[in-house]
C-alpha cells in the first residue's frame, strides 16, 4: 500500500435519475426513479429524494410503486447516460493515462501515475478541481473519495455522499475501518456478513481481532486471509486502465412467460443476432456459445457449446443458440432468456460451411423479397393514388430494439393518411389492416413541430402526454396528442449544458497606405485624436476622409 493517498475513487451521485432531474426542470427536488416499468421491472437508479421512502437499487419497481405513488418512473435512456459518461471519463484521463472504470458512473484514478498530485495536499486541490470541472461540463454531481488504496477510495467517495470529497489520511486507515460493519469491505456480502455476525463478528475491528487462523477456518484459505488482510487495511491492487474483456452477453426478462415454443425460439435468434452485435462493436469473436433459460419456476439453466474456432458470424452463433434451446424443457414458460460468447479473441476463424448455409439463405430470401416485390408493384399499379401511400412510406419509432430509427411502414407520423386509404378502399372486400400503434417510453425524448422539444410524461389508450420543456427552460406545460400525431415524433437529447461559442474576433480594415498599430507602436494614437473614442474610431474609420 502506498504511503501516500493519491488513489481517487469517483461516483456520480444517483447517476441516472440526477442525468433525469437535471434534464427535466420539472423534476428537481422531486422522487425519481429510473428502471424497468413492466411488471417484472426492476429499479436501476433512485434520486435521493425517492431513497427517503425506501426506494433503492435493485428492488422491484412494484414495490418501489408501493413505498412511493407519486414518484415519476422513467424508462432508462443509456445512450444519453453514456454520452454523459464519455465527458465524465474524458476529464478523469485528463488527469492520468491510468484510469479504471467500473461502470458508466464509477472509476478509479491514479493521481501519482499522472505527476498530478504526490502528497495530500495536491491531492485534494485535484478532487475539488475534479468536482468543479464536472458540475461545468455536465452540469451533474459527482463524489470523490482519495486514499492509498483502491478499498480505501472507494470507502472514502462512500462517506463523501452526496456530492462531497472525502480523504483519508495515511496512518489512520484501521481506526477509521475498526468501527464500520463488516458488509463496507469488498467480498463481504449478505451470505458472508450473516455467517460472520453468527460468530459474533459485526464490525471490520472484531474482524482483525478474530485473527487469519480464525477467518480461514471460518471462510477457507482464499477468502479468510483476503478479509484478514483488507481488515488492517492492506490493499495492494493496482489501478488497471484497460480491464480484458471475458464475454459479451445480452438477455432480457418478459413481463408475461412466454409459452409459445416458436416465440422462444425467435427470441433466441433475436437475443444471438443482437449478442454478435456487441461482440462485433467490441473488437472480438468468440468461440463459446452460452444460452441462458430461467423458467416459470424460476429455475435457472444454462447451457454451452464450444466450436472449432472464434467467429463473430451471425449464422454461426444464432445456429449454436437453436441448438441447445433444442436441449432445454421450456413448457410451463419462459421469463428469461439470454445469450452469451466466451472465449474471446480479436481475429476469426471462417465457417465455410455456415458461410455457405448463409449465402444459400440469404439468396433465397432475396428471391422471395424479389417475388414478393414485384407482386406488391403490380398491385400498386392495378390501385394507382388510391392507396394514398407515399412512394418511400415513412418510419415508426419504437422503443427497445428499433431504438429510434424504427421500421417502414404506413403506420408512422408520416404515413397515417396512408394507412387510412388503404383501409377504406379494401373496406369492401379484404379484411382490414391494423395500424401498427407507436411506442412512446416514458421519460424519453420527443419533438413537436409546433412546440418544439419535450418528453414523454406518459401514454396509453391511443394518447400520448408530453411535458415540454428543456435543460435551459423553466418548467414547462404538458399537452396531450394522439400516439399517431404526425407532429410528434422522437428525438435525440438535447443537451445538458449548453456549449459556449467564443465571439469571434472581426478585425477592422486597414485604409490603404495605413499601418497596423502594433508597428506603430504602443504610443502611437489610433484616431483623429489621442481622447477618441471607440464610436469616434468608428465613424472615423467609416468616413471616405477619415484618419
Amino acid at each position: 500500500m502506498r504511503n501516500e493517498p493519491t488513489i481517487l475513487h469517483l461516483d456520480m451521485d444517483a447517476f441516472y435519475a440526477s442525468a433525469e432531474q437535471a434534464s427535466k426542470p420539472s423534476l428537481r427536488g422531486k422522487a425519481v426513479v429510473v428502471g424497468g416499468l413492466g411488471p417484472r421491472g426492476v429499479v436501476a437508479t433512485a434520486s435521493y429524494e425517492a431513497r427517503r421512502f425506501g426506494v433503492h437499487s435493485a428492488m422491484p419497481t412494484a414495490q418501489a410503486r408501493r413505498l412511493a405513488p407519486n414518484a415519476a418512473y422513467l424508462v432508462p435512456r443509456f445512450g444519453f447516460y453514456r454520452d454523459i459518461s464519455e465527458r465524465v471519463m474524458g476529464l478523469l484521463r485528463e488527469l492520468s493515462p491510468l484510469v479504471e472504470p467500473l461502470s458508466l458512473d464509477e472509476a478509479f484514478v491514479d493521481l501519482e501515475a499522472g505527476g498530478v498530485a504526490s502528497d495530500e495536499v495536491s491531492a485534494r486541490a485535484v478532487g475539488e478541481r475534479l468536482r468543479a470541472d464536472i458540475r461545468a461540463v455536465t452540469g451533474l454531481t459527482g463524489s470523490v473519495g482519495i486514499a492509498a488504496s483502491k478499498m480505501l477510495a472507494k470507502i472514502a467517495s462512500e462517506e463523501a455522499k452526496p456530492d462531497g470529497l472525502v480523504l483519508i489520511h495515511a496512518g489512520t486507515e484501521r481506526a477509521l475501518l475498526a468501527p464500520m460493519a463488516v458488509r463496507v469491505l469488498p467480498g463481504v456480502g449478505p451470505a458472508t456478513g450473516d455467517h460472520l455476525r453468527r460468530a459474533g463478528i459485526t464490525t471490520v475491528g472484531e474482524l482483525a481481532e478474530a485473527g487469519e487462523d480464525e477467518l480461514v477456518r471460518m471462510l477457507g484459505k482464499s477468502h479468510g486471509a483476503g478479509l484478514y488482510a483488507m481488515a488492517l487495511a492492506r490493499d495492494d491492487r493496482p489501478v488497471v486502465a484497460e480491464r480484458e474483456t471475458k464475454s459479451v452477453s445480452v438477455e432480457d426478462t418478459y413481463d408475461v412467460d412466454i409459452h409459445d415454443r416458436t416465440r422462444v425460439r425467435l427470441e433466441v435468434q433475436r437475443l444471438a443476432a443482437r449478442c454478435v452485435g456487441r461482440l462485433r462493436a467490441s473488437g472480438h469473436s468468440g468461440r463459446t456459445v452460452v444460452l441462458k433459460v430461467r423458467r416459470y419456476d424460476f429455475s435457472t439453466l444454462t447451457r454451452s457449446e464450444t466450436l472449432r474456432g472464434p467467429t463473430d458470424d451471425p449464422s454461426v452463433v444464432q445456429e449454436a443458440a437453436a441448438r441447445l434451446l433444442e436441449s432445454v424443457d421450456t413448457t410451463g414458460g419462459v421469463r428469461l432468456l439470454g445469450v452469451g460468447v466466451s472465449g474471446l479473441a480479436d481475429y476469426t476463424q471462417e465457417d465455410l460451411f455456415a458461410q455457405a448455409a448463409g449465402a444459400r439463405a440469404a439468396a433465397e430470401a432475396a428471391e422471395r423479397t424479389g417475388r414478393a416485390d414485384a407482386a406488391a408493384r403490380a398491385e400498386s399499379a392495378d390501385e394507382g393514388q388510391a392507396r394514398g401511400a407515399g412512394p418511400d412510406g415513412s418510419l415508426i419509432h419504437e422503443a427497445g430494439e428499433k431504438g429510434e430509427k424504427g421500421e417502414q411502414g404506413a403506420g408512422g407520423p408520416a404515413g397515417a393518411a396512408a394507412g387510412e386509404g388503404v383501409r377504406a378502399e379494401r373496406g369492401s372486400g379484404e379484411p382490414p389492416v391494423a395500424p401498427v400503434e407507436r411506442r412512446w417510453p416514458a421519460g424519453h425524448d420527443v419533438r413537436h413541430a409546433v412546440y418544439g422539444p419535450g418528453w414523454v410524461q406518459g401514454s396509453g389508450v391511443g394518447r400520448v402526454t408530453v411535458r415540454f420543456e428543456t435543460p435551459q427552460s423553466a418548467p414547462g406545460r404538458v399537452r396531450t396528442f394522439a400516439v399517431d400525431d404526425r407532429d410528434l415524433e422522437l428525438s435525440e437529447p438535447v443537451a445538458l449544458v449548453l456549449e459556449q461559442v467564443p465571439p469571434a474576433v472581426v478585425e477592422p480594415e486597414l485604409e490603404q497606405g495605413a499601418e497596423p498599430e502594433a508597428e506603430r507602436g504602443p504610443g502611437a494614437e489610433s484616431g483623429p485624436g489621442a481622447g477618441s473614442s471607440v464610436a469616434d474610431s468608428s465613424a472615423s474609420a467609416a468616413s471616405p476622409g477619415g484618419g
